[in-house]
């Protein structure tokens, strides 16, 4: 799967992109033989898509109380995300694709702060999420070579030198484990660019509150 970013989620705010990394869930511009999924990125919000296209019906209050209600996995019980408080633009929909890219692409719009899932038959499946800061000043297309379930937090050596609170999580301490505080949520994907890791994520996030927003990264590890 590939992704590409516009200008990193939800299903849940922990679990923004472990819904897309389930269905996979978290970013493309076209598939690599096997190696994972593309990313890229540009400064301009994305067009609205142009034709005909069946679009499933939006989500009853019934049906968002199930989508966003409390969930076991991996051994963690994830509290119900209080969705009504969430402006309703954000909640995971079906689409019209707006992006022209291949079936199974994750698109990443950072201005509009949405993921798209491409999907066949000219739509795609959008989440609201969160953008860091530093996920702005990113350029180029990338891969996501790796995909973490309830992944460690590993801030890089930078992080923990401006933030020496930090250093208990750092990479020779081998992090923070996983769970309902971590930082990267319930699912992790690793862009990598040229087969160097690039040190930006798209992964979940245990604050609903940053869905829409450019928020402080929580890490890169």
């Amino acid at each position: 799967m590939s992704v590409s970013f516009h200008t990193t989620l939800s299903h849940r705010s922990l679990l923004s992109l472990s819904a897309m990394a389930a269905a996979s869930a978290l970013a493309g511009c076209a598939s690599t033989a096997g190696t994972g999924w593309m990313v890229g990125q540009q400064s301009t919000p994305l067009p609205d898509p142009i034709g005909p296209v069946h679009i499933a019906p939006a989500p009853t209050d019934a049906e968002l109380a199930v989508m966003y209600g409390p969930i076991q996995d991996g051994g963690f019980l994830i509290p119900a995300v209080p969705y009504k408080q969430i402006d309703p633009r954000y909640y995971r929909q079906q689409v019209l694709d707006p992006t022209g890219e291949a079936p199974g692409t994750i698109v990443v719009d950072t201005p509009s702060r949405f993921l798209y899932l491409v999907q066949p038959g000219g739509t795609a499946m959008r989440y609201g999420v969160g953008i860091g800061r530093e996920g702005f000043a990113w350029q180029g297309d990338g891969v996501i070579q790796s995909r973490q379930k309830w992944p460690r937090w590993k801030p890089p050596n930078e992080m923990v030198a401006r933030q020496p609170e930090l250093a208990k999580y750092s990479i020779e301490n081998g992090g923070m484990e996983p769970g309902l505080k971590n930082p990267l949520g319930a699912r992790a994907l690793y862009i990598f660019s040229g087969g160097q890791d690039t040190l930006y994520r798209l992964h979940g996030n245990p604050e609903w509150r940053s869905i829409g927003k450019a928020v402080r990264p929580a890490a890169c590890a």
